[in-house]
Parts: C-alpha cells; structure tokens; sequence
C-alpha cells in the first residue's frame, strides 16, 4: 500500500508532535533529517532503556520456568500448556483494549509504565509458588502487564519520531530489547553454572535465586520509563479507533485465516526448552542454545525486513514458515543433545525472517488510521489460538487421564505439518497490494 507523502513545505501532525517531542536547547529538531542514534529523542531512549531492562528481568527466570513446573512442582505437560497458552491468550487480548484506550485517553505513557510496574510485582510469585495454582497466578499476572504495556509503548515511539526515522527509532528498540535477553540469559547461565553446573534438572534454590536477583533489573526498567520518557500532545482522534474490525477488508481477514492455520500447530516455546531437555541437554546447555537462538534471531531480523522490501513479505514469511516447519519435523526425529542445540539456533532464523514481516503485512493490507484495530485483531488471533495449540501440543506428548498421548515427537510433526499448509496457502493467496 503506498501512503502520499505531503508536498514540500508542509508537515504532518506526526511530524510537528515528533519535532516538538526532539527539539533540545541549542539544536533544532528536523524530521526525517536522517539523524543519528544518538539524536533519537528521549522516548525512545527510556522505552529501549525500559525493554532492555525488563528483558533481563524476565530472561534469567522466564526460560526456566517450564524446567521449574515440570522438575520441581512435577507437572504434566497438558498442564504446563494450559499455563502458557493462558497465559499468553490474555497478554494478546490486552493488547487490543490497551491500544484502544490510550489512542481515546491520549496518554501513553502512564499506562504503560504500570504494565511494566505489575509485571514487576508478578514476578516474587515465581520464587513463592510450591503448586501449579500459584505459578499460573503469577505467570498471568506477569502477561496482563505485558499486554497491557506493549501497544501503548509502541504508540508512544511512534508519536516521538518523525516518519523518516520511525524505522531507526523501532529497529534501535528491537536492538535494546534483544540485547537485554542476552543479558539476561548470561546472568543465568552463570548463577546456573556457579550452583549447580551439569545437572541435568533444575533445582528449585536456584530458581527462587533468579526470580529475586531479577527485581532489580526489573525496577529498573520501571524508574526508567517513569521518570525519562514524555506523553507528546497529540490532538484527540476517536473516529480511527472506533471503526468497526469488519471493516478491515477481505484480503487481510484471508491473511488472518492463513495465520490461524500456522498458529494452530505453534504450541508454546516451553515445548521446545522440555524436548531439549529430554533429549539430553542440561539445565546450562539448555541456557546455552537459548543463547544462541536469541543472537541468531538478532542477526536475521534487519536483513530479514530488509529483503521483505525489495522481493514483497509473502516471501520471505513463507520462507519462515517453510524453516519453522523443518525445525519442528527436525525436534520431531532428534535423537542427540546436539540436534536440540542447532535446531534450536535455526529457530532463531524463523524468528528473524517472520515476527516482522507479518507484522509489516498486516501494515500493507489496511488503512493507515485503522492499523491499531488490525494490529488488535492479528495479536488477538495469535494469542486466542495459542491456548489450544499448547493444550492440544500437552495433550499429544503426554495424554489426559488414563491416556498417556503419543509421545514426545508428537506436537513437533503437528506443528510442522500445519506450518507446511500455511505455507501453500500462503503461496497460493493474491492479495491486492503492491507491497506483498
């Protein structure tokens, strides 16, 4: 979809809020001038200095939380799906209402501060739970945060950069918050290392020992944002967020059909740290080859969105599609520990080639004053399927009741299976848009 651009000498609203949110004593903000980082304005340095953070919080216990359900509390893996999917289905149905509301309140900032503030207060429920009741408690409380974050945070970005530079701004974003993972993960693997290196199960000490050294990076990220970034006046526009979601068009609710499809069978990522484990890795290797998932996943994503530009999104989605289901086939037939860690590594190029690429799209198929209701719907999708496809992945690898399921490679062949369908359907879907 091309947007006109305005004719020389004027500006847009987003470019008039976005000089006033830049301009600094002694310097005169242009944008789109083709600034440097370190010409990026405040909001954008306290939303990266604010996922940063949190990234590092959340990585050093988030990973190990199916080892501690499953190690520790001994859970099944119907139930740990049931915790994730849940867990995630409510993070994605906030997004919605969050979006919606700060679009109506016209103030991004304080709302997103407190979904940064309750995932922090979520997170002592993790070192307290001793049963499932209570990990679930503190897992959603934890989503409901991230949900309720996450679209304001994006808007705000959005309202503090000019349009020239709004792919620097969210690609310096994108950076910060994988540099926190990386980060985070190296924090764990070394307390993990230091207490209990080799062991092939986690050991709930260690666990409770991450969940408390993660407050302080975790408050970090709130004092950040709460005291750095700025609301940029931004004049009221309740027609765009009122539009009803029918009204988004055929191409992108046949898009939407597609996603449903992959989504099915893309059960929660806990299933994949519980295969590595039972395919021989230990607790360190397991951090390991997360490691490395997330350096490849950096490393994709830019170049990724790059040639999503020059060759169209279908694609390059499709061809992360296509990856997403070798990896699942490959942990379906792994037998080594060592097949875990490269599988694990490749799955960081699906991550790369399609999280953005749907994303931009979805910015594709629909009007620009309705890509907040688009977004809404495309998050909703993702998490509402996510419940069943983590259920339906527990339910296949360790059954319920008396039925013990099929085994371990179980919802890996499933998951590969529908992401080979989605890639056809993809493939052979036209949608009307210059960009795809």
């Amino acid at each position: 979809m091309v947007e006109r651009r305005p004719e020389a000498g004027s500006t847009t609203p987003d470019e008039q809020h976005a000089a006033g949110a830049r301009t600094r004593p002694g310097r005169q903000a242009e944008p789109g001038s083709g600034a440097g980082v370190r010409e990026l304005p405040r909001n954008v340095w306290a939303a990266s200095a604010a996922s940063f953070f949190t990234d590092v919080s959340s990585e050093m216990i988030l990973n190990l939380l199916p080892l501690f359900m499953a190690n520790v509390l001994g859970l099944r893996t119907s139930l740990i799906g049931l915790v994730e999917g849940a867990a995630e289905t409510t993070s994605s149905l906030l997004k919605l209402v969050s979006g919606r509301l700060s679009d109506r309140g016209g103030r991004r900032k304080w709302l997103a501060v407190a979904g940064y503030g309750i995932s922090t207060v979520a997170k002592p429920g993790f070192a307290l739970a001793s049963s499932w009741t209570g990990v679930a408690g503190a897992r959603w409380l934890d989503r409901i945060g991230k949900g309720i974050r996450t679209a304001p945070r994006d808007a705000l970005l959005a309202d503090s950069i000019g349009p020239r530079q709004r792919g620097l701004a969210f690609g310096f974003h994108r950076s910060a918050d994988t540099a926190g993972a990386v980060v985070g993960l190296l924090v764990a693997i070394g307390v993990v290392w230091h207490l209990q290196a080799g062991a092939r199960t986690l050991d709930g000490d260690v666990f409770a020992t991450l969940v408390w050294l993660s407050l302080v990076p975790a408050l970090l990220g709130v004092v950040s944002l709460a005291t750095v970034a700025r609301d940029v006046p931004r004049p009221a526009d309740g027609a765009a967020a009122s539009q009803p979601t029918r009204s988004l068009g055929r191409p992108f609710f046949l898009f939407l059909g597609i996603v449903g499809i992959f989504e099915l069978g893309n059960s929660a990522d806990a299933f994949l740290v519980l295969r590595a484990q039972e395919r021989g890795l230990s607790v360190l290797g397991i951090l390991g080859v997360l490691l490395a998932f997330n350096v490849v996943y950096a490393l994709v994503a830019t170049p990724a969105g790059r040639l999503s530009d020059r060759l169209g999104r279908r694609p390059v989605l499709g061809m992360g599609w296509a990856l997403y289901a070798l990896v699942y086939l490959g942990f379906a037939l792994a037998e080594q520990p060592w097949h875990s860690a490269v599988l694990y590594a490749a799955y960081g190029g699906y991550y790369g080639l399609a999280y953005g690429t749907a994303k931009a799209l979805v910015a594709d198929l629909v009007p620009a004053a309705q890509r907040g209701t688009a977004y809404g719907a495309y998050n909703a999708t993702v998490g509402i399927l996510g419940l069943p496809a983590s259920l339906l992945a527990g339910i296949l690898w360790e059954g319920v009741g008396a039925w013990h399921g099929f085994g371990p490679s179980a919802p890996f062949v499933l998951g590969a299976a529908l992401a080979g369908v989605a890639s056809l359907a993809l493939t052979a879907w036209r949608p009307p848009t210059a960009a795809s």
